[in-house]
C-alpha cells in the first residue's frame, strides 16, 4: 500500500506543470530578488568574466526568462513590479524619488504583499531599499502590505555609514536601525535570519529582497576586492573618478579601479544569494520555494565599469540594454526546473497577475493590470501569448518587432527618427527596418500611443536638490499625510 501510495504522489507531480496550479498544491514561498543597476552581461550566464556562482547556478536550476523586460531606472520598476501597473499612470516613469520630494507611490494602488495577505502570506518582508515614497508615514512600506522592513528608504545610500544626505538611511520597521556593516551583508544576514523564522510558520511567507548593489557609490569590502585581484600595495582609486556619487566614507571600499570595485560588489551580491539559496536548501523548503531573481534596469553610465552584453543602450534608455534585464525563476515543486530558456515576452508589470494567479486570489483586482499572468507559459501550459509591452518614452514591444518614437529625448540620441526593430534576431538593434515594414510600423505606432497619452495626476518633481533641504534626523519618518 505504501508502495502504490509513492507512485501515485510521484505521478501526480509529475503531471503538476500541465495542469497549472493545482488546489491541492500547497502553496508555495515567494521571494523576489532584485538586484540594483545588474547590466544584462554582469552575470556568468551570460558570458560575464564577474564570477556569480550563485546566480549562474540558479539559471541552471531554473528557468532563464530570456526576454524578461523593466523599466529603464529604479523606482518605476519598483512601482510596477508591485502593482503590476505601467509606472507612468503613478507619475513615476522618467526619474527616481529624490531625498527631498514628497512625492510617493499612490496609495490607491493595490500593492503585490496587500493581495497576498488576502492568500494566507502571513510574513511579508521587504529587505533592503524602497525607493517609493520617505516624506511621510503613509507611504512607508509596512503602510502598504509589508510585516517586516529591514534596509533603506532612499536609493545611492553609503555601503558602510549608510548615510544619505548626511544621515543614517537605514530602518528596522518603522525604527531607526543602528546596525553597522556592509549593507549587503546586512541585507543577506536579515534575509537568512528572516527564512530561519518564518519557516517555522505553517503558513507561506513573501519576501522581497531588494539589494542595492551594484548601485554606486563604488565601495566593497576588502575581501571581496581581493577576490577580484585587489593589490594592498598599490592605491585605491579616488573617488572624484566617478562612479563614487553619494559615498560618505571618503575612499573607504575602493579597489584599485573602479571596474575592480564594482566586480566585488556584484561578487558579494552574488555570495549573499548564495546564503540565501542554502538556507533554504538546510531547512528543507527549497522545494516548494518560488524565487524570483532579475535586475531592476540596466547597466549605468557606459560600460566604464559594467557591461550590456550584446545589447545597445544602458540605463534610462529604451533601447534593449536599458530595459532587458538578466531574469530567472525557479519552483522545484510545479516543475520550474531544469535550466530552460522562455522566449516570451514578459516584465515586471507580469509579477502581480503571475502571482495572483499561483496564490490562487480569485478576487478581482483593486486596479486594472498593464501586466498578465506569465503562468501559463512559465508552466509550459501555453507555448507563447501573443501580447504587447509598452517600455515608455514611444517604445514597444508586440512579439518580435520592437518600435522605439523619435520623441526628442537627448539620452536615446536618436538621429534616423523612428526606429523599427525585429528582435531577434537584432539584439544590438543596428537595423532599423521601419521602411521595408510600413503596415507593422504603423501597427506598433497605433499601439503606442495610447500609452504614451496617460497623464498621472501628480509626477515626480526633481530638478536638482530643493533649496535649503535638510534631512530628517536618521530619516525617521513622523509625518503621517
Amino acid at each position: 500500500m505504501h508502495y502504490l501510495m509513492k507512485k501515485l504522489l510521484q505521478a501526480s507531480l509529475f503531471f503538476l506543470p500541465l495542469l497549472g496550479v493545482s488546489q491541492a498544491q500547497k502553496k508555495p514561498n515567494i521571494i523576489i530578488i532584485l538586484a540594483d543597476d545588474l547590466g544584462w552581461g554582469d552575470v556568468g550566464f551570460h558570458g560575464s568574466p564577474i564570477k556569480t556562482p550563485n546566480i549562474d547556478q540558479l539559471a541552471k536550476d531554473g528557468v532563464v526568462l530570456n526576454r524578461y523586460y523593466v523599466a529603464p531606472i529604479c523606482s518605476p520598476t519598483r512601482a510596477g513590479l508591485l502593482t503590476g501597473r505601467y509606472p507612468n499612470r503613478h507619475g513615476i516613469r522618467e526619474t527616481t524619488i529624490p531625498p527631498w520630494s514628497d512625492f510617493g507611490l499612490d496609495t490607491a494602488e493595490q500593492l503585490l504583499p496587500q493581495m497576498l495577505a488576502e492568500a494566507g502570506y502571513k510574513n511579508r518582508a521587504i529587505i533592503g531599499k524602497w525607493h517609493l515614497g520617505h516624506n511621510t508615514l503613509q507611504y512607508h512600506p509596512m503602510r502598504r502590505g509589508f510585516t517586516h522592513f529591514y534596509g533603506h528608504l532612499n536609493g545611492a545610500i553609503d555601503y558602510f555609514t549608510h548615510k544619505r544626505e548626511g544621515e543614517v538611511d537605514w530602518h528596522n520597521d518603522y525604527q531607526p536601525s543602528k546596525d553597522k556593516g556592509y549593507s549587503t551583508n546586512l541585507l543577506s544576514d536579515e534575509a537568512v535570519k528572516c527564512i530561519k523564522s518564518y519557516s517555522k510558520e505553517s503558513a507561506p511567507f513573501f519576501m522581497y529582497v531588494a539589494f542595492n548593489a551594484p548601485h554606486g557609490p563604488l565601495q566593497a569590502p576588502d575581501e571581496d576586492l581581493k577576490e577580484n585581484g585587489f593589490d594592498p600595495s598599490k592605491p585605491r582609486f579616488n573617488g572624484t573618478e566617478g562612479g563614487d556619487e553619494g559615498a560618505e566614507s571618503g575612499d573607504r571600499g575602493h579597489g584599485n579601479t573602479p571596474k575592480q570595485t564594482y566586480a566585488a560588489m556584484v561578487t558579494n551580491m552574488d555570495k549573499g544569494i548564495g546564503r540565501i539559496l542554502q538556507t533554504l536548501k538546510d531547512l528543507k523548503i527549497d522545494d516548494n520555494t518560488l524565487i524570483l531573481f532579475h535586475s531592476d534596469n540596466g547597466a549605468a553610465g557606459n560600460g566604464r565599469v559594467n557591461s550590456h552584453g550584446e545589447l545597445r543602450g544602458y540605463k534610462f534608455d529604451e533601447w534593449e540594454g536599458g530595459v532587458r534585464a538578466p531574469a530567472v525563476i525557479k519552483w522545484p515543486a510545479a516543475g520550474i526546473t531544469g535550466g530552460k530558456q522562455i522566449e516570451q515576452v514578459m516584465g515586471y508589470v507580469d509579477v502581480f497577475p503571475t502571482f495572483k494567479e499561483i496564490a490562487g486570489v480569485k478576487s478581482a483586482a483593486k486596479n486594472p493590470f498593464d501586466g498578465i499572468s506569465m503562468w501559463p507559459v512559465i508552466s509550459g501550459k501555453t507555448k507563447n501569448i501573443d501580447r504587447e509591452f509598452y517600455l515608455g518614452h514611444g517604445a514597444i514591444i508586440h512579439g518580435d518587432w520592437k518600435l522605439i518614437k523619435d520623441m526628442g529625448i537627448p539620452k536615446m540620441q536618436m538621429k534616423e527618427g523612428d526606429m523599427l526593430f525585429n528582435i531577434p534576431p537584432d539584439y544590438s538593434e543596428k537595423n532599423n527596418l521601419k521602411a521595408s515594414n510600413p503596415d507593422m510600423y504603423n501597427k506598433l505606432k497605433a499601439e503606442v500611443a495610447p500609452y504614451d497619452a496617460i497623464k498621472a495626476p501628480k509626477e515626480i518633481l526633481s530638478k536638482g536638490p530643493k533649496k535649503g533641504f535638510v534631512a530628517p534626523k536618521d530619516w525617521k519618518i513622523t509625518k503621517e499625510k
